[in-house]
């Protein structure tokens, strides 16, 4: 729990755990400190002032079973003052309506409770028919997308650049 910035995931298929651990990776494990919700839960969460959260959607825009299950504790948490970043998988040709629908939801429970949300990530390179994670604007994601189904080729780059774009916003040495 020395690290500075707590990564929060959960996975059932193993893809997010993969991404997790890639993005520990490219950040300094001396940076970052996984917590796999499975085994951990939100445990220590509240130190953090820097977060990382790493959420897939299941089925048709559906909370992964270990978000589902600590939501209505996330529900009660205060983040002000706290800085968070998601990525979130999916997949956008077979469930193209609902492309990471569950990063949206989270982004939009944490920003009521008080987060400043970093790590907004372009849609371009991605198709998909609709999604809760997109910004106002609709030309960002509210984070990383990596769809791992439909476009494993491009996991490595994008969370490369989304870890230099990280190290900028969170204020990491390099």
């Amino acid at each position: 729990m020395n690290a500075p910035i707590g990564l929060y995931f959960a996975s059932t298929t193993g893809n997010t755990a993969d991404v997790a651990q890639l993005l520990a990776e490219r950040l300094g494990h001396e940076q970052v400190a996984l917590h796999d919700l499975a085994a951990d839960g939100l445990a220590h969460m509240e130190s953090y002032s820097q977060l990382i959260m790493g959420i897939p959607t299941w089925d048709f825009g559906e909370l992964q079973e270990d978000w589902l299950e600590l939501w209505p504790e996330l529900e009660e948490m205060d983040f002000s003052g706290k800085q968070v970043a998601l990525f979130g998988l999916g997949d956008q040709i077979g469930y193209g309506e609902w492309f990471l629908d569950a990063m949206g939801l989270l982004h939009d429970l944490l920003q009521a409770r008080g987060a400043t949300l970093c790590g907004y990530t372009s849609i371009a390179g991605f198709t998909f028919e609709a999604s809760k994670a997109l910004s106002s604007d609709g030309q960002q994601f509210v984070g990383m997308a990596i769809d791992e189904d439909g476009q494993h080729g491009e996991t490595e780059e994008r969370v490369d650049n989304w870890a230099t774009q990280l190290q900028d916003e969170f204020c990491l040495q390099n």
